[in-house]
This record gives structure tokens, C-alpha cells and sequence, in this order.
């Protein structure tokens, strides 16, 4: 089915807004697709430094130039549940390429922090900071300009765009990205947020909440909830980066093993010495992105995106904005119900269809355009299928369930969970902001209240400690910005603020820093733009200013004489404790160069 008219039209219009600078980019990789590599062409000593590592069969295939060497980007680590599992990953491709007559090297390795580790410390400083470091790392790795074709090992927040980046900068290189997969279920999502909420009260002890937060992570695998990194699957899948089926199968299976080694295989069959090349800067275009986001609002995904998927596109010479998100969310409807927005996990998501009864619901309702090109091939079709492993050990694909199996998880086009997405964009004269509202019931959506202003997360815990966030109240936490101090996630508020909605006030948050794809039961519009620092209107913002936030009207507004608010001066704040220790002091240089957040917040 052809994509409705209004995908069409903002496709169109991304399109053509983005010709200037896409189509260069697709002439570089061109230029560069027809001539490289060809280790041949590299003198004697430049070739021998590049195997002379290899055992004595990969060296002589690399001494000549027919044969295909694949690079490797790998983001293992082991103090990481997600990235564990890598840690075999390159022994697998390395022989499943020298069994097809290829060679296979781990050309690098990026870093892998973790939110879920720096949550409220000081290291949450470096994580939005980290996906361009990662973007660079992999660029360091592929410079030698040694491969065919490029498969990359990641998983979690950054790491995944920051790897989309780096292959869209060598998009003459195709590319595959190759999931490690969510741990088994463990207690339930809901269950750990009760247990947080309580201990924020004082009503449990460390032990209780240490107790429920390891039975919810407890095993190798991406966290089970429906946050950036099990959106960074999704999106890798509906557009086509990964192979059809693979985004949530869990870690250690031999269906794991089997996806890894057919995307080895996969990827050396479409380099350009073959008759398929399928170089990934053409497989990342206008409807490719489209797709991302029609994925991520279908999903109620990370609003961690609102800055990444520009930044990916970007990368690729597309021009996304915020408009286009917020108004492809309009036309989209929601899907799924996994937490934060539901009870499920994904792998009650995998269970009930997953990825394969996602694309096909989307794709009869024409909510996603087929017609594009994938490292699978040609059409997104082929991505309506579930992933099985066959009696030989192979992966077998069958067409995705004619039924969900749990419609309270997943569901069909006709009849949603909400007419549109999970993400909105708001604007007023606070800035714009974004909103995940699909998590937010629908009573809870519309706040107007005093502000109470904070300039870090730690003195609104303070207050609430102490009792005094009494009465209806919208939290203003500001110089979190990418320019003030990278950007962190403030998750630390989620229980605190939950409780006090819990009791009955109405409260809401608006802070120029994140909240990520854990975005919960509270209104919260954050990356407000311009940020504090960088003179936008929420430094101007006076504790008892009336501010309203609507999530259904998309409006953030602070209800001040305009005369007057235009006078105030911005406030300051001191960030020099944000400066040094645990690394930040490496980082001024990215808090210099930082674009704002409805452009990526990137440092490119």
C-alpha cells in the first residue's frame, strides 16, 4: 500500500528542505563507494601493519584484493548487562566470514556508559555527550579504510546513535547493525516503581529497594522496559538496519547465535564487489527516517529521540525538525503498551507479535512507506515476518501473527490505544519543549500552577525531604542544559514527583535537561530550548509565576505579563561544581561547541 497522503507530504517537505545538504552527501559516498576499498592500492607496509595479526589463512586473503574483509565496531563491555553478550560476537562473525571465504576483524571499540549506573551522579554528565564521542571512536576505527562492509555490535542510549552516526559518515559502507537482545523477564516494571516510590517515602529501607531493583535487572540483556535502548532496536529494524526480526530476541539463544551469524553473512553480500551493494548512507534516507519516527510514536518510545533521530538524520545530509515529529505524531496512532506507558515488558511485546505485527499494521494503513531500501533488500515488507530457528539450526522467517497476542500489549490500526503518538512537541513563550504524554493519563495531562525553581535536582529532592512541596506546583528545574552541564537525565525526580501526584496535588515538570525513554506517570516537558544558560525564556522564570502546560493542546506557557517577563533579567547560576571530577573537565570543549536540543544537541 502506498504511504497516506499526510506521511507523503511531510516526507515531501523534509525532502525538499533537504536537498541542499543531502544531496551532497549522496554524491561524496558515491565518489567514494566506486573506488574503495582497495587494500591493493595501499603501499606494502601500510597493508602489512593492516593483518599482520592474522592467522596465516586470513593473511593471505588480505593480501589480495577479491577477497572481503568485514570491520567490526564493538561496544562490549562486562560491567554492562546489554553489552556483555558481545564479548562472543566476533569470534562468531570472524568465522562465519572465514566459512564464506572472507576475513572478518574487530576494527574498534566505543564505549558504553550506562544511564541506568550514573542515574543522579555525577557521571550522567558525560552520557548524552558520550554518543558523539562513540560516533568519533568508530570513525577512528574504520579510518584505515580497510573493509567492505561494516557490522556494528551495540545496544543502549547513545551507543546506538552515536554508531549510526559514524556509519552514516562512511555511508559507503554497508552497514548492519547486530543486536545483543533484552534480558528474560524479571519482576515486574510496575512492582520495582512501587518499591521506588516507597522508599522515596521512607516507608521501605535500602535493602528493599536493592532487593527489587536486582530482581528487575538480573541478567544479560537490555532492561526490559520500553526506554531508549529497546526503542534504539525498534528503530534499527523499521529502518532497515537490522535484519527482519531480530530487534528482541533474547541474549544466549541459539536463535541469537543464528541472527549473528546470517547478518554476517548479510553483510558481506551486499558490498559493492558483489551484485546487491547496498551502501548504508542510501539505505538512511527521507522515508527511512520517517519510518524511525512513525516507529517511535506507534511504540510510545524515548523521547531521548526528539534529539537523536535528528542528529542520525542529519549525519545523512537530512534536515528533520521538531515540527515534523510533532506533526507525524498527529497522524500516528499508538500501538503498543509497554512500560512506562503500560504494564508489559518487551518481551511480553515479542510475545504478543512484536516487530513483524507492528511493520505489518502500520504498512496496511499506509503509516510507513515500503518502498524503500533496507540492508534485507528492497521493501519494508520483508520485515512483516517473525524470526524462528529452524531444525538445522538456521533462522527460519513466517509471517508475523494474523492476531496479537495480547491486544492489552499490542494492537491493530483499528483500534488503538490512542489515536496519536506517544510524543508531542510544545511551544510558548517558555521555549519549546517535548512532552511524552503516553504515559500520562489523559485527566493528568493539563497542569496550571505556581512554579517552584530549582537549579539542580538535588535541592528539589532537599525540598521534598523536608516537606515543603505542598500544594499544586510545577517544578522548574533549569541549567540542565546540554551548554550547562551536558544534559543529564533526571530520573532521580520521577518517584518524588509521583508521590506527590499520588496524593492528590497536581504537579508537573519543566526543566531544559532529560528524562529519557523512562518518562512516566508525570507531565514533564523537558530539552526546553532555548536552555537557561544560552538565554532562553526559563531562566526569567520567578518562583509563584503561573505557568500551564497543556499536553493535549501542546502549549507551555508562563502566565506573566509579557511586558513584564520581557524585562526580567535571565538569572545565573553557578555550575563551576559542574566542571571537574569524573572526567567533566575533559568535556568543556563539548559544552563550548553544543548545539541546542531541537537540533540534536550534537557538537557536529
Amino acid at each position: 500500500m502506498a504511504a497516506d497522503r499526510r506521511i507523503e507530504e511531510i516526507t515531501n517537505r523534509i525532502r525538499e528542505r533537504s536537498k541542499p545538504t543531502r544531496e551532497p552527501y549522496v554524491d561524496r559516498i558515491r565518489l567514494k563507494g566506486e573506488s574503495a576499498p582497495k587494500r591493493t592500492a595501499l603501499n606494502c607496509g601500510n597493508l602489512a601493519h593492516g593483518f599482520a595479526a592474522c592467522g596465516p589463512t586470513d593473511k593471505a586473503r588480505l593480501t589480495g584484493d577479491a577477497t572481503l574483509n568485514l570491520g567490526i565496531i564493538t561496544s562490549y563491555n562486562d560491567m554492562l548487562s546489554a553489552h556483555q553478550p558481545f564479548e562472543t560476537y566476533p569470534e562468531i562473525i570472524r568465522q562465519t566470514a572465514r566459512e564464506a571465504g572472507a576475513t572478518a576483524q574487530v576494527a574498534g571499540g566505543v564505549p558504553a556508559m550506562c544511564d541506568g549506573v550514573t542515574q543522579g551522579q555525577i557521571g550522567m554528565e558525560l552520557s548524552l555527550f558520550s554518543r558523539d564521542v562513540i560516533a568519533m571512536s568508530a570513525a577512528v576505527g574504520l579510518s584505515h579504510d580497510m573493509y567492505d562492509a561494516a557490522v556494528y555490535l551495540g545496544v543502549c542510549d547513545k551507543i546506538v546513535p552515536g554508531l549510526v552516526i559514524a556509519a552514516l559518515s562512511f555511508g559507503h559502507l554497508p552497514a548492519i547493525f547486530v543486536p545483543a537482545g533484552p534480558m528474560t523477564t524479571g519482576l515486574p516494571n510496575d512492582e520495582k516503581a512501587r518499591i521506588r516510590q516507597l522508599y522515596a517515602e521512607g516507608k521501605v529501607g535500602r535493602d528493599a529497594l536493592l532487593e527489587a531493583e536486582s530482581k528487575s535487572y538480573h541478567g544479560p540483556g537490555t532492561c526490559t522496559f520500553y526506554g531508549t535502548a529497546n526503542s534504539n532496536q525498534m528503530l534499527m529494524e523499521i529502518m532497515g538496519l537490522h535484519t527482519p526480526g531480530s530487534s528482541f530476541v533474547n541474549p544466549n539463544t541459539p536463535l541469537r547465535d543464528a541472527l549473528t551469524r546470517e547478518a554476517t553473512r548479510r553483510a558481506l553480500s551486499i558490498t559493492a564487489l558483489g551484485n546487491e551493494y547496498t551502501p548504508a548512507g542510501l539505505v538512511v534516507d527521507e522515508r527511512a527516517v520517517v519510518n524511525g519516527v512513525v516507529g517511535l510514536h506507534a511504540t510510545g518510545g524515548s523521547t531521548n529521540h526528539t534529539l537523536h533521530l535528528v542528529a542520525m538524520a542529519a549525519a545523512a545530509g537530512i534536515q528533520l525538525t521538531w515540527a515534523d515529529i510533532s506533526d507525524l505524531s498527529e497522524v500516528t496512532p499508538l500501538l503498543a503498551r509497554v512500560y512506562p506507558n503500560g504494564l508489559a515488558d518487551v518481551n511480553h511485546f515479542q510475545a504478543a507479535g512484536g516487530m513483524g505485527f507492528l511493520i505489518r499494521e502500520l504498512l496496511s494503513h499506509g503509516l510507513l512507506h515500503d518502498d524503500v531500501r533496507t540492508a534485507w533488500g528492497t521493501g519494508l515488507s520483508a520485515y512483516t515476518v517473525e524470526a524462528k530457528l529452524g531444525d538445522e539450526g538456521q533462522v527460519v522467517r513466517v509471517p508475523a501473527p494474523a492476531e496479537s497476542g495480547d491486544p492489552k500489549v499490542l494492537t491493530t490500526a483499528d483500534k488503538p490505544f490512542s489515536s496519536n503518538g506517544g510524543l508531542r512537541v510544545l511551544n510558548g513563550n517558555v521555549g519549546k519543549a517535548v512532552i511524552k504524554v503516553s504515559a500520562v493519563k489523559p485527566e493528568k495531562r493539563v497542569v496550571e500552577a505556581p512554579a517552584r525553581v530549582f537549579h539542580d535536582q538535588d535541592s528539589l529532592q532537599r525540598a521534598f525531604k523536608a516537606g515543603e512541596l505542598t500544594g499544586d506546583f510545577v517544578a522548574v528545574v533549569r541549567f540542565q542544559g546540554p551548554k550547562s552541564n551536558g544534559m543529564p537525565e533526571l530520573h532521580k525526580l520521577t518517584p518524588s514527583l509521583g508521590v506527590l501526584q499520588d496524593r492528590g496535588q497536581k504537579v508537573a515538570l519543566v526543566t531544559d535537561g532529560r528524562m529519557s525513554g523512562a518518562s512516566g506517570k508525570v507531565p514533564a516537558a523537558i530539552h526546553v530550548t532555548p536552555e537557561a544558560l544560552d538565554g532562553g525564556p526559563i531562566g526569567k522564570i520567578r518562583d509563584g509565576d503561573l505557568i500551564r502546560l497543556d499536553g493535549e493542546a501542546g502549549t507551555l506557557e508562563v502566565l506573566v505579563d509579557p511586558a513584564e517577563f520581557a524585562r526580567r533579567p535571565n538569572a545565573e547560576a553557578d555550575l563551576s561544581g559542574n566542571e571537574v571530577g569524573l572526567g567533566r573537565e575533559l568535556f568543556a570543549v563539548f559544552r563550548r561547541a553544543v548545539g541546542t536540543a531541537d537540533t540534536g544537541a550534537s557538537v557536529f
